[in-house]
């Protein structure tokens, strides 16, 4: 048996399951991608590829538009916030397997909340609009806490309306290495959901790998059992 698994073998049986949000449970790459680009172009700024748009906007609006957009970043900010809210609902798509995630831990009587660096009112505006707010517990979103994902206060504050401490039994789901990072600081089993991760990045430092949405419900199932 590879050492990999082995380690989803041993993961603790789950108590709840914060999700990420963009690219976790629902597809957003289009939608980010396109009010990125409108804002990089109103600011003078060459358009990036999708790559460079993965790749640089992981963090909440508010820790990463001052590096990228200088003094003139709140300015980029009601740019970004206007292109996006024009069209993030529309564009809005549900990864496959994502809702049977959510019934089949709900049923199972786990917690669920989702702790996303996407601003929260659109965050809550999206869950409401595919249904899925009945399930959960906690919807944080960015600078509904003081900070912002990696760090780990929007984890307690996602599992605070149920009263429940973070710790091993507390799942921390996402898809990429700043989900993996906010896990680890919260004490949290942390999961990758998406393609093949970097092994130096990730899969070394998250406790447990799955390739979508499908596969998450196999693992949780599987550790319910």
């Amino acid at each position: 048996m590879s050492e990999a698994a082995r380690r989803v073998l041993l993961l603790p049986r789950p108590r709840a399951l914060l999700l990420d949000w963009d690219n976790t449970l629902v597809d957003t790459w289009p939608c980010i991608g396109k009010a990125t680009n409108i804002t990089l172009k109103t600011m003078g700024f060459d358009p990036w590829s999708e790559e460079e748009i993965r790749a640089r906007v992981a963090g909440s609006l508010r820790d990463t538009f001052p590096k990228i957009y200088g003094e003139r970043w709140e300015e980029a900010r009601d740019v970004y916030y206007k292109a996006f809210g024009e069209v993030h609902l529309e564009m809005l798509k549900a990864l496959e397997g994502a809702e049977d995630v959510l019934n089949l831990s709900s049923k199972a009587g786990l917690y669920l909340g989702v702790v996303s660096n996407k601003t929260g009112r659109y965050l809550r505006a999206e869950a409401e609009h595919l249904g899925w707010s009945r399930f959960f517990g906690g919807i944080v979103g960015a600078q509904d806490a003081s900070r912002d994902k990696p760090d780990p206060e929007p984890v307690h504050l996602a599992l605070s309306t149920g009263n429940i401490r973070a710790g091993a039994d507390v799942w921390f789901v996402g898809d990429a290495p700043i989900d993996v990072t906010c896990g680890r600081a919260a004490g949290c089993t942390t999961i990758i959901v998406g393609p093949e991760p970097s092994a130096n990045i990730v899969t070394e430092r998250a406790h447990a790998y799955v390739k979508d949405c499908s596969a998450l419900a196999d693992l949780v199932r599987a550790h319910l059992a």
